[in-house]
């Protein structure tokens, strides 16, 4: 029998798969942390500005004016004559109509002359026919007297005395019937102011305002004292609006105007500009003109007086590409010497972007399509072999068409210079698209014009995109502002990052 064998000792693990394992665990820390520091530092970086996206929406720019609603017509019912109030027949808000008996004055004065006037008429009758007996008289005694004359059987100095007395008596006749006439005359007068103690509605509408009560003496020395305000037509009403010196030069008639009152403060109501008034008005220094605001008022809501709070609507920007007015106000701490090299090369942009903007909106057949494209693709060709040329022969400020506003070394020159530059460019933009003009009609000729002259009398800003987490200076053509945002084109598209402040400050 053999003896039993010995156990063999137990064999140690290796080491290398737990020396693995924690390698492995530390280049994930590693790792981990790397990852986490850049993050932190993109972090930092990002939260070094505040920026807001370029996007597109509508713009409405608008000034604003405060002003009463009135009445379109009102009249104003006086009384011709003096005399006392016996009666009055309209109150407040009554609806009259033309020739409606309104109000009375005594009219016992007016009688009592008619009767007089009528006594004097009829005793001016009687004298003229007194008159006419005495002119009758006269001329048979001077018929006689001549026939005697003629047998020399009368003195002359006889006939003459007869001729005489015949001629007076005519006179005679002819004062009685002055009398009558004046007498006549004097009566109408007091018959048409007899009438005139009836107070008559004028026009159809609506008592404003009543200043008389029964038993009131009105007198109509000088001038006809209000005894009643109507409004013709409270249906159709305006506002007389104060809008300041400023922006006047923006008001043209037919500019949509909306406002509200305190009566309705969750109703807007809608008017149009009627009338640009000349005739300024200077309160404390203040200079401003009155413009009316014709109102539809067809449910009577709008009562006269009430405090309207307008804004005129001078331009109304749709789906324009705009940017918040923060924005346009950021400028960094430390605007080197790249980021104003950034900002004169984006100020040499060109304006192929705008033309095909306005050629857009101008809905041209394919024919003018045609003639524009041809003529951009012509200025794009000049615009290559113009930027392909030395730095240093094209100088400060080329654009697209040469030198532009912006260029030249002296700020002041420029400034004074601006108005040439424009006009230099507009004829240049003639020249350029004359082919393509001689294809539209008188209308898109038109459009054509006012938007090219808005274009170059755009103004520029300097504006900060945030790329790749650092700032970068670029020039914008500004456009229509309405306060929070303004219309801004060039070199930036929809969804861009701009800089509208420093991150740092608020830390």
């Amino acid at each position: 029998m053999s003896a039993p064998r010995k156990p063999s000792p137990a064999r140690k693990p290796s080491p290398w798969p737990r020396r693995i394992a924690i390698a492995g665990v530390a280049l994930a820390l590693v790792i981990t942390g790397v990852y986490f520091w850049r993050q932190r530092g993109n972090d930092e970086a990002a939260s070094a500005w505040r920026t807001a996206k370029v996007d597109r929406g509508d713009i409405r720019v608008t000034i604003s004016a405060t002003g009463a609603l009135d009445a379109t017509s009102k009249v104003d019912v006086g009384s011709q004559i003096s005399g006392q109030v016996i009666e009055v027949l309209a109150d407040y808000n009554d609806h009259v109509s033309k020739g409606q008996v309104i109000a009375r004055i005594d009219p016992s004065t007016y009688e009592t002359q008619i009767a007089q006037g009528s006594a004097q008429i009829n005793a001016a009758r009687a004298g003229l026919a007194t008159a006419q007996a005495a002119v009758r008289n006269a001329e048979a005694d001077y018929n006689r007297k001549a026939e005697l004359a003629q047998q020399q059987l009368i003195a002359r100095g006889d006939l003459d005395l007869a001729r005489a007395a015949r001629d007076q008596a005519r006179a005679q006749v002819a004062s009685a019937q002055a009398q009558i006439t004046q007498q006549t005359a004097s009566t109408q007068t007091t018959r048409l102011n007899l009438q005139r103690t009836v107070i008559r509605s004028p026009v159809d509408g609506v008592v404003l305002s009543r200043t008389v009560e029964p038993g009131q003496t009105v007198a109509a020395s000088l001038q006809a004292p209000v005894l009643f305000q109507i409004a013709e037509d409270l249906s159709q009403m305006e506002i007389l609006l104060a809008v300041d010196e400023a922006d006047i030069g923006q008001v043209k008639p037919g500019l949509d105007v909306s406002f509200t009152v305190d009566a309705f403060p969750d109703r807007n109501f809608r008017g149009k500009v009627k009338q640009v008034r000349l005739a300024a008005t200077n309160t404390s220094n203040v200079i401003t003109y009155p413009v009316v605001v014709s109102v539809d008022n067809s449910d009577q809501s709008l009562l006269p007086g009430m405090t309207a709070n307008a804004e005129i609507e001078v331009s109304h920007r749709d789906n324009v590409l705009r940017v918040g007015n923060a924005a346009l106000r950021y400028k960094p701490d430390d605007d080197g010497t790249d980021a104003n090299a950034q900002q004169q090369a984006g100020a040499r942009g060109n304006f192929a972007g705008e033309f095909e903007r306005i050629a857009r909106t101008m809905k041209l057949n394919p024919g003018q399509q045609s003639a524009f494209d041809e003529a951009l693709d012509a200025i794009r060709q000049r615009a290559a072999a113009r930027m392909a040329q030395p730095a240093a022969t094209q100088g400060p400020g080329t654009t697209l068409f040469g030198r532009g506003p912006g260029g030249g070394n002296n700020q002041r020159g420029n400034s004074g210079n601006a108005g040439a530059m424009r006009q230099r460019m507009a004829e240049r933009f003639n020249q350029q698209f004359a082919a393509f003009k001689a294809t539209l009609d008188e209308k898109q000729k038109m459009q054509w014009d006012r938007e090219i002259a808005a274009l170059l009398s755009s103004r520029r800003a300097p504006l900060y995109k945030l790329v790749g987490g650092k700032p970068q200076a670029v020039t914008v053509r500004v456009g229509a502002s309405d306060g929070s945002y303004t219309e801004v084109s060039g070199d930036i598209r929809e969804g861009d990052e701009v800089i509208v402040g420093s991150g740092r400050g608020a830390q």
